[in-house]
């Protein structure tokens, strides 16, 4: 498994900008995908953003598209999540994840395939 430490969460107003943090212990092998879910209390985590590795591929969940950008910073094997113009609705506890993509039917936003998670940061939008 991939060790993943999140930071960067908060209390913002609606407008503002977050940017959250996830140091990793690999990129390769078994982070080949990283992503970014939410979670809010009483719902399914949910797939934010998701990034190939190797080829820096993207995806975005709809409902954050143009606001969020996925990146990560190789050399301090940091994944990053860029969050602007934030709404109340993203708020949520974030959780950093990592796959090996191999999983049959793999999708990047979604939880089956990643089997390694940070423990989560707090991002409140009011």
């Amino acid at each position: 498994h991939v060790q993943l430490v999140e930071s960067g969460g908060g209390s913002v107003q609606a407008g503002g900008s977050l940017r959250l943090s996830c140091v990793a212990s690999e990129f390769t092998g078994n982070a080949r995908y990283m992503a970014w879910f939410r979670q809010v209390s009483g719902k399914e985590r949910e797939g934010v953003a998701a990034i190939n590795s190797g080829s820096s591929g993207t995806a975005y969940a709809e409902s954050v598209k143009g606001r969020f950008t996925i990146s990560q910073d190789y050399a301090k094997k940091t994944l990053l999540l860029q969050m602007n113009n934030l709404k109340p609705e993203d708020t949520g506890v974030y959780y950093c994840a990592a796959a090996r993509g191999t999983l049959r039917g793999f999708a990047p936003l979604e939880k089956p395939g990643y089997t390694s998670w940070g423990q989560g940061t707090q991002v409140t939008v009011s």
